[in-house]
């Protein structure tokens, strides 16, 4: 089978992401819907939440709608319907909903990639805490947990993502956080765009060999997620990641055999570790980062309620400001 010719027949996808309820993702897609069909473009709504906000109702008075069918009293997608329809686009607002039993398929994400492998384009919208490697870290970010999710590797296959931002004149502290997470994200997205493009065009990525990840191990750090996060980073550019810690000789008892577990869980993922020594832990790690070519550091911070006070002068900040041309990504505990 030539696989160049199906990716060439492949519908594209596009995603509105939002990182806050109420951003606006679902009026933001259903504008770009209305945009495309004044362009000439064909367009049909596939897809609607539950509950349709006041703003958006407007803007579906002037759309062609693919009614949806009725899984026990929950909307689900016409996906036969919207083929035999062939349109140039399909807007789908809220891809991580999961389908009724017995649904053609158990997950909205699901119906469209059978529209994408269709050749249909689709436009659609998502919140940062439905990916399903991000849930975790958003749900200790605000406290809300959600049990349905489209998988990264999914959204990993959009060849656009536009990212919503909340009101700037919003007050919420988690803010600033969770959009520092939807930009990395979105980065990593069209990170992975970008590889497939070389892939499909047999270019030889030239950044790969240059890239260099360091981890910072504490007593305090959620090594899984912090050891996750480095590890996508590295499949991507084929690198290696590098732990290290500065060795504090007054940690108590507990805090020592947590940092020993911690250097242990890191060797077992196959990292090589490097004790360091100073006396300021944050310049420590920034001039082994310099002298061995790092150009991402991956660090672990508690959040709080009143996180952004607590940030602000805090080791993290501090080493955020010291490794100026190095990437910090801050994974929260």
């Amino acid at each position: 089978m030539d696989t160049s010719s199906l990716a060439a027949n492949r519908g594209r996808l596009k995603v509105f992401l939002g990182y806050a309820s109420g951003a606006g993702k679902t009026f933001r897609m259903f504008h770009e819907g209305i945009r495309r069909r004044d362009r000439g473009q064909d367009v049909v709504v596939g897809a609607l939440q539950h509950q349709v906000p006041p703003d958006v109702k407007g803007l579906l008075n002037s759309l062609e709608i693919v009614a949806m069918l009725d899984g026990d009293g929950v909307p689900v997608m016409d996906v036969p319907a919207i083929l035999s329809r062939r349109p140039q686009v399909c807007l789908v607002d809220g891809l991580a909903y999961d389908n009724p039993a017995p649904s053609r398929h158990a997950h909205r994400w699901q119906d469209v990639e059978e529209l994408l492998s269709a050749g249909i384009n689709v436009v659609g919208s998502v919140n940062l805490q439905y990916i399903d490697d991000q849930c975790e870290a958003v749900e200790q970010i605000t406290g809300k947990r959600v049990t349905q999710t489209i998988p990264r590797a999914f959204l990993n296959t959009a060849d656009e993502i536009v990212i919503v931002d909340a009101p700037c004149d919003s007050t919420t502290e988690q803010l600033p956080l969770l959009r520092e997470k939807a930009l990395l994200l979105s980065a990593d997205v069209i990170d992975s765009g970008l590889q497939r493009f070389q892939q499909s065009h047999g270019i030889e990525p030239a950044w790969g060999g240059h890239e260099s990840l360091l981890v910072c191990l504490t007593p305090h750090a959620n090594v899984s997620l912090l050891i996750a996060s480095a590890r996508r980073s590295a499949s991507r550019f084929h690198c290696d990641v590098v732990g290290v810690y500065v060795k504090q000789p007054r940690l108590s008892n507990n805090a020592r055999r947590t940092l020993e577990e911690i250097l242990e869980q890191a060797r077992t993922a196959g990292m090589r570790v490097d004790a360091l020594e100073g006396n300021d832990p944050v310049e420590t790690v920034v001039q082994y980062a310099r002298s061995h070519g790092v150009t991402q550091i991956f660090v672990g911070h508690g959040i709080r309620r009143n996180w952004w006070a607590r940030l602000f002068g805090s080791p993290v900040s501090k080493l955020i400001r010291a490794a100026h041309g190095m990437d910090v990504r801050v994974v929260p505990n």
